[in-house]
């Protein structure tokens, strides 16, 4: 993929322009900053901020040489060995064995593994990730779910979106969200991407960073 330049008032307004316009969160692309924002006097002579970015190349799927059986095999594995190594019980599933694998998890009282904000369950997906991709020395793409939350949070940040954007639209103001982690923020910048009528950006700091929902610009 080649690189690509944006331009939005801030860095990291244009980082998170970037994530909407790539469809990936933004460890997923390297990040050059070509001009930093700069204010003028008095409001007169501002300049944005122009970065340059390009997505980072996934290290190499499964290779032919593992048979997708055994490469299911050793993911739902993986999964049931950190089950146990928590004292979790539950039972893997597999909603899709073809590639990209997906799994959930089922059982009772299984809110430990989604915690708070769905932080625990995102973990849990990485940590598959990373072990399943030393075992089979190639990368795997998988998800995995908890209790269905992940698919659950998704359709409602979805039709939340959508929501508050008919607001936004009609009241003719901008409406604040509540805080939310890198991903779940990416699925409304999503989600709102191409909507002829409102625009998304991101504020806040670290744990605290919520999406706005406004108008869009004539």
């Amino acid at each position: 993929m080649e690189d690509i330049e944006i331009v939005a008032a801030t860095v990291e307004k244009a980082i998170e322009k970037a994530e909407a316009q790539l469809g990936l969160s933004r460890d997923r692309f390297k990040v050059e900053v070509v001009t930093e924002e700069k204010e003028g006097l008095l409001g007169v002579g501002d300049k944005a901020a122009v970065i340059r970015v390009v997505a980072i190349t996934e290290p190499e799927t499964v290779s032919l040489e593992h048979a997708e059986s055994d490469v299911l095999q050793v993911a739902v594995e993986v999964v049931e060995d950190l089950l146990e190594l928590l004292g979790v019980r539950g039972r893997v599933e597999v909603l899709c064995d073809e590639m990209p694998l997906a799994f959930d998890i089922t059982g009772d009282d299984l809110g430990i593994l989604i915690g708070r904000r769905g932080q625990t369950q995102a973990s849990l997906e990485y940590i598959t990730k990373l072990i399943v991709t030393r075992r089979l020395e190639s990368w795997v793409p998988l998800t995995v779910d908890v209790a269905g939350y992940k698919k659950r949070r998704l359709d409602s940040l979805q039709r939340l979106a959508l929501y508050l954007a008919d607001q936004v639209k009609s009241r003719r103001r901008a409406i604040t969200m509540e805080p939310m982690p890198p991903d779940e923020r990416r699925i409304v910048h999503l989600a709102l991407a191409d909507n002829p009528d409102v625009t998304t950006e991101s504020v806040g700091e670290g744990d605290g960073r919520k999406v706005v929902v406004l108008l869009r610009e004539s």
